[in-house]
């Protein structure tokens, strides 16, 4: 089978190599990768992810047997919708159910129409009636732009300065261009956050072992938010007694209302949780696998991934079981100097040939350059281990991400230290 992978990432390089585990694979494409994806897939870098019409006619004349389309823009710029009537077979929702991430406003209504849990929330088109609204609001508060941000677009005010200048910033000053011409203004959850991949052919689903994201740059949760410094999974606060509740109350509710609005969600969905006192709540949907949340999931996947989404494609996901092993894994970034904020690219990188077999190197954000991997971007690489605990994954993860350099090289060194924690508690 002839394979093409929209993206390229750290999560596209964990699922095309999920994917090259299938012996029916001949070859995989992958739309535009990057320098470290080379190794394991055909790239072609002069077709952006963005570049719907040239991914179709990619698609088209290379006789492409079936698609995934895993980044969040084309997915909500209907990438899977125009390769569908182009014929192609293809994992992800069309650009109707992609609304499920690529507006605020759409998902937190849909969580108010059908009571699924979510924090309490306003939304708001003007800055002034937003000033108004929050000069008698409780602080911490919650202010999201509706739209698609890079990861970026959550601020957290601390108090009433604070979220004016956070409105101004969304919403006049544009930082996050037409994204922001609507925003959310939520109350604060507090409990420990969870990670929940799950596949779905928009009725049955296969909800992923669950997983515990690290979004600030510093140790100690401290510094800026980025899109993720490092995960580990399982996550301990996700009991089994946890899990059916959410199926019960969230995740099969909102497959219910994706169908009952018109736009059935088939792929990949991600729900951001809170188990907070009052029980689980949504603090956000993603219609695609998370990152780095992929790198540590998919390497505990049993079942052969291209089954699953054929199953998902086909609507047959019902018929299907999917299993995990019973390990753990866990995923350290490793950063460019400087992100999330300004960093420099184009230094070497020199990755040991010999790691661990329990050991993967995930590439991010690399490229080749006459042959030899230099950085390309802020997270660089995922060094990832599984192994039978939690413990042992993460000291052979920070062993390998050590025996890992590159000028500038950044990496948080107490990713899983919560869940140790709690799993000692």
């Amino acid at each position: 089978m002839k394979l093409l992978i929209v993206g390229g990432g750290g999560r596209e390089h964990a699922i095309i190599k999920k994917l090259k585990e299938n012996p029916e694979v001949a070859v995989i494409y992958a739309l535009p990768g990057n320098g470290g994806i080379a190794q394991d897939a055909v790239c072609v870098p002069e077709i952006g992810a963005k570049d719907i019409p040239a991914i179709v006619d990619f698609a088209k004349t290379h006789a492409i047997d079936f698609a995934v389309v895993a980044p969040d823009d084309p997915l909500a710029l209907g990438c899977v919708d125009r390769l569908h009537e182009a014929g192609i077979p293809c994992f992800g929702p069309d650009a109707k159910a992609a609304r499920i991430e690529s507006s605020k406003v759409f998902s937190k209504n849909l969580m108010r129409t059908y009571g699924i849990p979510t924090a309490a929330y306003e939304v708001f088109h003007d800055p002034k009636a937003a000033l108004e609204y929050l000069s008698t609001a409780s602080f911490p508060i919650v202010i999201k732009a509706d739209g698609l941000a890079l990861g970026k677009g959550v601020l957290i005010p601390q108090n009433l300065d604070e979220a004016a200048s956070a409105v101004k910033t969304i919403m006049e000053d544009k930082a996050f261009g037409d994204s922001g011409n609507e925003i959310v203004i939520e109350e604060f959850l507090t409990g420990p956050e969870v990670s929940v991949l799950a596949f779905t052919d928009g009725t049955a689903i296969r909800p992923m072992v669950s997983s515990m994201d690290h979004k600030r740059a510093g140790d100690g949760d401290t510094g800026l938010n980025t899109g993720g410094m490092g995960t580990v999974a399982p996550n301990p606060f996700y009991t089994a007694e946890i899990a059916q509740v959410c199926m019960d109350t969230i995740f099969l509710p909102t497959l219910a209302a994706m169908r009952a609005e018109g736009c059935p969600f088939k792929g990949c969905l991600y729900f951001g949780l809170m188990l907070t006192p009052d029980g689980p709540k949504v603090i956000e949907y993603n219609c695609r696998f998370g990152d780095p949340e992929t790198q540590v999931v998919l390497p505990l996947l049993k079942t052969d991934l291209l089954t699953i989404m054929q199953a998902v494609e086909q609507e047959t996901l019902a018929d299907l079981d999917v299993e995990w092993s019973d390990g753990a894994a866990a995923c350290v970034i490793l950063a460019s100097g400087g992100y999330p904020g300004h960093y420099e690219k184009g230094k070497v990188l020199t990755i040991p040939e010999a790691l661990p077999a329990n050991v993967t190197v995930y590439h991010a954000g690399d490229k080749l350059d006459g042959g030899v991997l230099v950085t390309s971007g802020g997270r660089v690489l995922g060094i990832t281990a599984a192994a039978p605990t939690l413990k042992e994954a993460l000291t052979d993860a920070y062993t390998a991400a050590e025996a890992v350099d590159f000028e500038g090289k950044y990496m948080r060194h107490d990713i899983g230290r919560r869940a140790l924690a709690a799993m000692e508690d």
